[in-house]
């Protein structure tokens, strides 16, 4: 009975204290009692944080990752059926036309635009009358009208098909369609089909400019295509030349964003692009950032809270002609010569704040 209640007085004892059973850790927690706060707190407070970012870094990027793999799944099957069609359709009517003709500058125009609608209106309705004897009404002209990186031509069923071909740096890459249709001539015309990315916003498109400006519409597209071939190209590009540098990297579905971290240096280099807008190969808003490593061998004491912080978190440095660089080059000749020159700034940076 006796030793019962010694045992439950020693817990008690154990659930007040937990430091008094075991002296080696009440000796290490008395060698911090008489410690100033700049140590304990602010110095644990800032790694607190540091690994707070870093988990909500980690987060962020498997959330892209997640986003970006399942619109491509739900996307895939799909548009794979309908690019597949309209790409045999494109290739069908090609193979079948009397004549192609190139287009530039002012020859491109919204009365041309209006003769291609003329001629789909008038072959459906010629075939609609005619029925199966098509072949006595004699063969009818077939144009295809090549503009810049577009090709266009008549599809049955008085629709007009827009074929876009994208490149980069001088090599082809994929190819979109849009397919246009109107009841009649003297309809406006809306989008029927696309194999667009369904993240570049054709739909708002053809809601401003469609019903309007029709031939404006048509290049606009274009635009919105070859800018996000171009930005995702230039990403690809320095993944591939530069890939054992870059620590992180993280981008929008339209590649409008775009954020990565060189780690491979003497310090950490943090880059931030925003772009105007959808159709802007080069970034407007940018932020480069060298972070400079803290002194892990320093023997200074820490007496203060002002000492912990510039210790343990120097403040980042932005670097100028890095974003001057990247304001007026291609994604991968800019990082080109912000490695080339970065040691050089770096210098200056630990010169001036020694």
């Amino acid at each position: 009975m006796e030793s019962d209640v010694e045992e439950e007085s020693i817990r008690k004892r154990l659930r007040k204290n937990p430091f008094s059973s075991d002296f080696s850790s009440r000796k290490h927690f008395e060698q911090y009692a008489g410690r100033p706060y700049a140590v304990m707190g602010e110095v644990s407070f800032m790694h607190d944080d540091d690994s707070r970012l870093e988990i909500t870094r980690a987060r962020f990027g498997s959330l892209l990752k997640r986003h970006g793999d399942l619109a491509e799944r739900v996307s895939r099957d799909s548009d794979k059926i309908i690019f597949e069609r309209l790409q045999k359709e494109f290739e069908s009517a090609r193979a079948s036309q009397t004549e192609e003709i190139y287009l530039d500058g002012e020859q491109w125009n919204d009365g041309l635009l209006a003769t291609i609608r003329e001629r789909v209106h008038m072959e459906a309705d010629r075939k609609t009358m005619s029925g199966d004897a098509d072949i006595l009404a004699g063969p009818q002209e077939k144009i295809t009208y090549k503009i810049g990186n577009k090709v266009i031509c008549c599809l049955e069923g008085a629709r007009i098909g827009i074929q876009y071909e994208t490149s980069f740096a001088g090599e082809p890459c994929e190819f979109y369609h849009c397919v246009l249709e109107s009841k009649s001539f003297l309809e406006k015309m809306s989008v029927l089909e696309h194999t667009v990315p369904f993240f570049l916003p054709i739909r708002e498109t053809e809601n401003d400019l469609l019903s309007s400006n029709a031939m404006k519409f048509i290049d606009h597209v274009g635009d919105l295509l070859q800018s996000y071939v171009d930005r995702r190209e230039q990403v690809r590009l320095i993944k591939e030349l530069y890939g054992n540098q870059i620590g992180e990297l993280y981008h929008s579905l339209p590649y409008h964003m775009i954020e990565f971290v060189l780690d491979d240096f003497d310090c950490k280099v943090t880059v931030s692009l925003r772009y105007a807008d959808l159709i802007s190969v080069l970034p407007t808003r940018i932020t480069v950032l060298a972070w400079p490593m803290s002194k892990k061998n320093s023997t200074a004491t820490l007496n203060r809270k002002e000492d912990a912080i510039s210790e343990s978190h120097p403040a980042p440095v932005r670097l100028s002609y890095a974003e001057d660089a990247l304001r007026t080059m291609s994604l991968p000749e800019a990082y080109a010569e912000i490695v080339l020159n970065l040691p050089q700034a770096l210098q200056q940076i630990y010169h001036q704040r020694s």
